[in-house]
């Protein structure tokens, strides 16, 4: 494969490095804003402050509901009259600018769990990690925390070393960081996290040695590349690949991943950081290079050369080089639509997505905010007319479903210890758990094609379908026929709400349709649904709940609620 020289540019739009706060948001989202509708000429080229776009009509409930669940995981009454009162941009301005609640790192040591006793435990941080999604009030960071995870993975399976959990804190909470940052930043971040550097092999990865014959680990020279930035082919800014006599061109070669590797030996725990288990910062902390152990061989990879003396500033080069890639924007749009929206955006949109990568409206690039609002405010995500579209929509995770099940109702745990555990069994649990990924790949393929389909046969992309089969489907509704009815563990939920509609079978159908669903769920499917609450007895309390908890169960099972548009 030749390398693509094209990667360099002298005019890429600068490297924007700034921490999420009040200016970026006013520079860069209210920047993109502008550019989609309204704003003078000098917001539009970045030299002025841009003007907010002027306000819509507002949504109605069923729109409000729909973008709430693509926003974060819940749309209560509460949250639906805010959207409706706000609209949708102002809403995200105040979300963004709503700063980070309690960090998993913070929870951990609240908890008590800087023990000896607790040091091996991995348990924990299953525990943190679903209390930041239940419980957090800052449920939009929230939710695009989780989808990085997918995208940027590391897993609690793989984390083989002490204080653990702490560790897939610290990961965690560096993803929190940076979701309404600029993706330069969070690239450097989650490159010297110490959680990503025991997952792929850069903790501890050192120079070539001449007299044994031995390399550098490339496992993540390789990642970064391939799942966190450019992907494997060349690809236009609408996300579809280039083309060289009708095939795709590859995206680097594995001379790139050889070279790249060098840039990324010497680093290692912090040992200035405190290793205990009263605040194990040596696992929070970023790695620091051993300048000793740092290849000093020149790294050449995607058309630049890096003098690597400076290890330091070899990486910096490095990840400016992948950042300016012109792949970037469109690899990171079309992924971050696949995990809200749409596993099949048009090209169009993943277009619309990456120019605002490109550029925020005020000359930025990277700039994450902007980035989710163009996801989330685009036409193919909020016109009525998507919800009719033949290949509009996803599955929702099952990490979703069970986290929207527990916002939606209240959930709260009654020792406050959150003690959900590990949910990824597909015989009797979710068959997905967050931070428990199988492999780097997380829990399923973004191109994965469900085989033997009419989606196959249309080419459409599926990729929650990939941990969708008889047995985990089975499980799902084993497993939530009971949660529904008990709880889990520790939690629990509260349906004052819903036990007040309970002698109103349509009223009560009404309401959950709204909340869990959008009103996604068509008449038909609910006539039969009401049919059966209303042959329910309804004599008591007792009665009472289980039509709430039948009601709950069938909406949630039903193909139409797992399907989101």
């Amino acid at each position: 494969m030749q390398t693509d020289t094209s990667a360099v540019k002298t005019n890429s739009p600068p490297v924007v490095k700034s921490r999420s706060g009040p200016l970026a948001l006013s520079v860069g989202l209210t920047a993109f804003l502008s550019a989609c509708g309204g704003g003078s000429s000098d917001s539009e080229s970045g030299t002025g402050t841009p003007s907010p776009p002027p306000p819509g009509p507002s949504p109605t409930q069923t729109q409000a509901a729909r973008f709430l669940l693509q926003a974060q995981m819940s749309a209560s009454d509460v949250e639906v009259t805010a959207v409706q009162s706000q609209g949708y941009s102002a809403w995200l301005q105040t979300q963004m600018a709503t700063p980070i609640s309690e960090t998993g790192w913070d929870w951990l040591i609240r908890k008590g769990y800087n023990t000896d006793a607790a040091v091996s435990a991995i348990v924990p941080a299953d525990y943190m990690v679903w209390n930041q999604l239940i419980a957090s009030p800052d449920a939009l960071r929230k939710r695009l925390a989780l989808a990085w995870s997918e995208i940027m993975v590391v897993s609690s399976n793989s984390m083989g070393i002490a204080s653990r959990a702490f560790a897939m804190a610290a990961y965690w909470d560096v993803l929190n960081a940076n979701v309404f940052g600029n993706y330069r930043t969070l690239l450097e971040d989650i490159t010297l996290n110490l959680a990503m550097g025991v997952y792929l092999n850069t903790r501890g990865n050192q120079k070539e040695n001449t007299t044994t014959g031995s390399q550098p680990d490339e496992n993540y020279a390789r990642e970064v590349m391939q799942l966190f930035s450019i992907g494997l082919y060349k690809l236009e800014l609408n996300g579809l690949p280039k083309l060289d006599a009708g095939k795709p061109q590859e995206s680097y070669a594995q001379s790139d991943i050889t070279n790249l590797a060098r840039v990324f030996t010497g680093y290692d725990y912090d040992n200035t950081a405190s290793v205990g288990t009263t605040n194990p910062l040596r696992v929070r902390n970023p790695m620091t290079l051993n300048p000793s152990r740092h290849s000093t061989v020149d790294t050449v990879f995607l058309g630049v050369t890096i003098s690597n003396a400076d290890g330091k500033a070899a990486l910096k080069a490095a990840l400016d080089t992948i950042f300016n890639h012109p792949n970037v924007g469109p690899f990171i749009a079309k992924q971050l639509i696949m995990r809200l929206v749409t596993s099949n955006p048009s090209p169009a949109y993943v277009q619309r997505v990456a120019s605002v990568f490109n550029n925020n409206g005020a000359g930025g690039r990277g700039d994450l905010r902007a980035v989710t609002a163009a996801v989330l405010l685009d036409d193919e995500a909020r016109s009525d007319a998507a919800l009719s579209a033949p290949i509009g929509g996803k599955l929702r995770e099952p990490i979703v479903r069970f986290a929207q099940w527990a916002r939606s109702f209240n959930v709260a745990s009654t020792t406050g210890d959150w003690k959900i555990g590990d949910l990824s069994s597909s015989s009797d649990r979710l068959g997905q758990s967050p931070l428990r990924s199988p492999s780097v790949f997380n829990f399923f393929r973004p191109g994965y094609i469900p085989p033997n389909t009419a989606l196959a046969n249309q080419q459409l992309t599926a990729p929650e379908f990939q941990i969708a089969n008889e047995s985990t489907v089975a499980a799902y509704v084993n497993f939530m026929t009971n949660v529904v009815r008990s709880g889990f563990s520790d939690v629990q939920p509260n349906y004052t709400t819903e036990l007040a509609l309970a002698s109103d079978p349509a009223a009560l159908l009404a309401h959950l349709n709204l909340i869990l669903s959008a009103n996604q769920v068509s008449a038909a499917t609910l006539a039969v649904i009401q049919d059966a609450i209303t042959r329910m007895p309804n004599a008591n309390s007792t009665d009472q709940k289980n039509r709430v908890y039948t009601a709950v169960l069938l909406i949630m099972a039903c193909p139409e609620y797992l399907v989101q548009k």
